[in-house]
């Protein structure tokens, strides 16, 4: 069993949804965790969660950072968190229960397992993954929107996020 050491300064949440129909607005949470166990040696054995805390939203405008933890969008005072529940971790994806303003589905995202390195700054051994995706935020209750006289609504319904994380390796 390996015990692993989450490194947030190391790790990231960045997402993009698309704006006016014709760009991709990018963001990032700043504040997030990861609980792991398992055998890095066989990733089918990993569990663990992945929590952010949804008042971390950073889109590079406050007033949309503001408006983003309302209840058009996330209800950051009701629920503060996103989570994860890694179930299964395969080669190429990973499996789980994702949690957003209350709502919870199983999601498959694309998952790649970078590999193990020396850190030479401290002498750990450290691992990184990366995880790709697309979730449908409307199923997790978040629908706000507007129509535009061009045609087409303000916000896409689809949010692309990427997360890498890195962790410090502990054999017990």
């Amino acid at each position: 069993m390996t015990q692993f050491n989450f490194d947030p300064a190391h790790s990231s949440v960045d997402f993009s949804i698309k704006h006016l129909m014709i760009s991709n607005v990018k963001g990032r949470f700043e504040d997030f965790d990861a609980q792991f166990e398992g055998d890095i040696n066989d990733l089918s054995t990993l569990k663990g969660t992945f929590t952010i805390k949804v008042n971390s939203i950073d889109t590079r405008d406050q007033s949309r950072d503001e408006h983003l933890l309302t209840d058009d969008f996330f209800s950051a005072e009701q629920y503060p968190e996103i989570k994860f529940e890694i179930e299964k971790v395969e080669e190429n994806s990973v499996t789980g229960q994702l949690t957003i303003k209350g709502e919870t589905h199983e999601e498959t995202f694309d998952g790649q397992f970078e590999g193990v390195s020396k850190n030479p700054m401290n002498g750990a051994q450290t691992a990184g993954y990366t995880v790709n995706g697309t979730i449908d935020r409307e199923k997790y209750g978040i629908t706000f929107n507007q129509a535009l006289e061009t045609g087409g609504v303000m916000l896409g319904k689809e949010v692309k996020f990427q997360v890498s994380v890195e962790a410090a390796l502990e054999d017990e």
